[in-house]
């Protein structure tokens, strides 16, 4: 029997926006792989130069880019997407005519899109990935809200990386009482794994996330970690042709690391000091690291995470501008994030394509 033929294409599109798309389809693709599919990978930016990093063998492809952009001025965040939203919708047309293309030409059988409006089909199971069924945006999250569950029913299922129950990550953002809405909680999802590692870092900054708010936070923890007593790795988040390390006195700056490095990185520091994103939320708690959080000025969703894990008493955060070194002594009054006891059923997901091609109309 010949597999190869029995083999399903699967196309794995993830937002570009930051790294934590990006990241959290790691897993994802690994185990597409080991589950008998050819994953096919696609995005733009630095989240498709991340993925091809990690999968040099796999076949990628460019999606036309969103062109997200923030603001300096955090309070400027929401006018600056709307500013830039007739080129993100331009973005999304242009990237449905493009799958359309796919599908015939790489003969594609499934889609799962992390957070892509534009990457799915009426013709075959799509899948969509969001940890936001309420998306967050102040005083319009109620319309943005209802207009993202409006996309997510075009596709063949949603899928959510937490927990359904009262014990999870997100809160009021990944969870919705909506019938209508194919929901299926897989569970946090981490590239990273725990291990009992000796410790040689008393700090980890990683920064991840679009310009300039990331180099405006590198810079001022440049200046902000002089003042640290101790071991620190600094890994940047600029995704170059070539990785580069700097020593400066008790500073290791890195300008990216991979997979396996990174996981090396957590596993031997003590602490880590980073955004509050959801996808690095996720990777803390797969590796139980006590953490303190800047938000990503403007950006209510990180923003309300980081309020609502402080409000628990598991992680502090501080505003970026009110940001001092001296802040992570607070970390030894919260718990850190809970250890998440659970595991994907990966075949089981995975039986959506399975199906037959889709004759209704999404």
């Amino acid at each position: 029997m010949d597999l190869k033929s029995e083999q399903k294409t699967i196309l794995i599109a993830p937002l570009n926006w930051g790294l934590g798309h990006a990241t959290r389809c790691i897993p994802i693709i690994k185990a597409l792989l080991e589950n008998n599919f050819i994953p096919i990978i696609a995005s733009d930016g630095i989240a498709l130069a991340l993925l091809k990093k990690e999968f040099p063998d796999l076949q990628t492809l460019e999606l036309p880019s969103y062109q997200i952009e923030y603001a300096k001025n955090g309070a400027n965040f929401k006018w600056k997407l709307i500013k830039n939203s007739p080129k993100m919708i331009e973005a999304i047309w242009e990237e449905k005519k493009t799958i359309k293309k796919w599908i015939v030409k790489h003969n594609i059988d499934g889609i799962i899109s992390d957070n892509r409006l534009g990457v799915f089909s009426k013709k075959i199971p799509s899948v969509f990935i969001t940890h936001q069924l309420n998306v967050m945006t102040g005083n319009t999250t109620w319309i943005t809200s209802k207009i993202h569950q409006h996309i997510i029913k075009k596709f063949t299922e949603c899928w959510v990386p937490d927990l359904a129950g009262s014990l999870n990550l997100t809160g009021k953002m990944g969870h919705v009482d909506d019938p209508n809405i194919k929901v299926k909680y897989i569970g946090p999802l981490s590239r990273l794994q725990k291990k009992l590692l000796p410790k040689k870092y008393d700090l980890m900054i990683i920064l991840s996330g679009p310009e300039p708010q990331r180099g405006l936070l590198e810079a001022h923890l440049k200046k902000e970690v002089t003042q640290f007593k101790g071991n620190v790795i600094f890994i940047e988040g600029n995704i170059d042709s070539k990785q580069k390390t700097v020593v400066k006195e008790h500073v290791t700056y890195y300008n990216f690391m991979n997979s396996t490095e990174l996981e090396q990185a957590f596993n031997e520091s003590e602490i880590v000091l980073c955004r509050s994103g959801y996808t690095t939320i996720m990777d803390l708690a797969q590796l139980r690291k006590k953490a303190f959080f800047i938000p990503t000025p403007g950006q209510y969703e990180q923003e309300y995470l980081a309020k609502k894990l402080k409000k628990e008493g598991l992680v502090p955060y501080a505003t970026q501008d009110n940001f001092k070194i001296e802040n992570l002594s607070e970390i030894t009054s919260y718990r850190g994030l809970p250890a998440l006891h659970f595991t994907i059923e990966w075949e089981s997901l995975f039986d959506v394509f399975q199906s037959k091609k889709k004759a209704h109309q999404v």
